[in-house]
């Protein structure tokens, strides 16, 4: 696949102000976190004024869900349709395909994917039910993928698969802090990843 970008496609006609909200606000998330990140900021940032904002959403912790939820969602459908396309596939190369779906994903909306790893836990209300469904339904992916690995003997039965889970998932994420498009490869790094899970020590 194509190298990674920071922007979003932006929508046109129906829905553009309400994404391009989104877009501006989950770049300035990313930068400045919860915290630092203001309605003001965000209005400011789109050449709005901060009243306008409420035609679209009724409150910051509204827009920063939004974007929370979007990050996740853009990794989720990526990987669904990467496991989908390998359906017939062997387990190892359907693990390959997800974590370079989910790499690309993941670097391809680095502003969303990132402030939704920023934002998780650090806003003053607690974290909305439909951020932690939309993450549940996520990690199901990787839950029934590990069985499918395990069954098929990619993966030794007797290891934990809730913490194999967490191993992959927090290895990939964590690629936000290093990775660079030119330095490293998506593919690459997905090779590198499968390997490294499916080795037999």
């Amino acid at each position: 696949m194509s190298a990674a970008t920071d922007t979003l496609p932006r929508e046109a006609a129906v829905g553009g102000s309400r994404r391009l909200i989104l877009d501006t606000a989950a770049r300035l998330l990313r930068a400045g976190g919860y915290h630092q990140t203001t309605l003001r900021d965000i209005a400011e940032a789109v050449g709005i004024r901060k009243a306008s904002l409420y035609h679209h959403f009724a409150s910051k912790e509204e827009i920063v869900e939004a974007v929370v939820n979007d990050g996740v969602r853009f990794v989720h459908e990526t990987v669904v349709a990467a496991l989908a396309a390998t359906e017939t596939a062997p387990p190892p190369q359907r693990l390959e395909a997800a974590i370079i779906a989910h790499l690309t994903a993941l670097h391809g909306q680095r502003d969303y994917t990132t402030a939704s790893f920023r934002v998780f836990t650090l806003g003053a209300t607690p974290v909305p039910e439909s951020v932690r469904a939309a993450r549940r339904a996520y990690e199901d992916v990787w839950r029934g993928l590990i069985t499918e690995l395990q069954a098929a003997g990619a993966l030794p039965r007797e290891r934990s698969p809730d913490l194999m889970r967490y191993m992959i998932l927090g290895a990939m994420n964590g690629s936000i802090d290093w990775f660079r498009p030119g330095r490293f490869a998506i593919a690459e790094v997905a090779q590198e990843f499968s390997a490294l899970i499916l080795a037999r020590w």
